[in-house]
């Protein structure tokens, strides 16, 4: 499995990272942090048998996408293991989903998620992972008392392999003119 994600500007993987920390330290699930997981946004998730296949798609999407800016604003689950920060699916964020779709979903021998799809996509920014029950209620709580709405760019995108997280490419976006 391979993601497409994107990543944020300085003072956004801050108070991300800052919320990631929190739930651990309260939860005393630690998974995000253990395995070094950055504070992103997967925008596609590919089924490919290398990430050979994926790489000219990837050097495509170089050349057409664009640095962006969204609102992040609630927190919710994903039942039954994860707690994620919500941002606003705005124009930038579909546009975005909808070329790295169209990019990928032609290469022989990859198929993406039906979660990742346009339409069907979920826009999230993973804060807890493999949380139990009362994990997430201990999370729930903790974002109650912390969680502030807040804007964030998106300046960088890149291919992960899952499991652990590792980057196999990963670059600054370009500046909107």
């Amino acid at each position: 499995m391979y993601l497409v994600s994107v990543y944020f500007d300085k003072t956004a993987v801050h108070i991300l990272q800052r919320y990631i920390n929190k739930i651990a330290e309260k939860t005393g699930n630690s998974f995000m942090v253990d395995n070094n997981v950055p504070p992103h946004m997967t925008i596609s998730a590919i089924e490919a048998r290398s990430e050979n296949a994926l790489l000219g798609a990837m050097d495509n999407l170089r050349n057409s996408l664009f640095n962006g800016t969204i609102s992040i604003v609630s927190v919710g689950q994903l039942l039954p293991y994860v707690f994620y920060a919500t941002p606003v699916l705005n124009g930038y964020l579909q546009d975005l989903s909808e070329k790295v779709f169209d990019e990928v979903k032609s290469i022989p021998e990859c198929a993406v998620s039906r979660y990742y799809k346009p339409m069907s996509w979920l826009p999230h920014i993973t804060l807890g992972k493999t949380l139990t029950k009362e994990q997430m209620q201990m999370a729930f709580s903790v974002m109650q008392e912390s969680f502030v709405p807040f804007e964030a760019a998106i300046t960088e995108i890149g291919l992960a392999r899952v499991n652990p997280h590792s980057d196999v490419v990963r670059w600054k976006l370009k500046q909107q003119q």
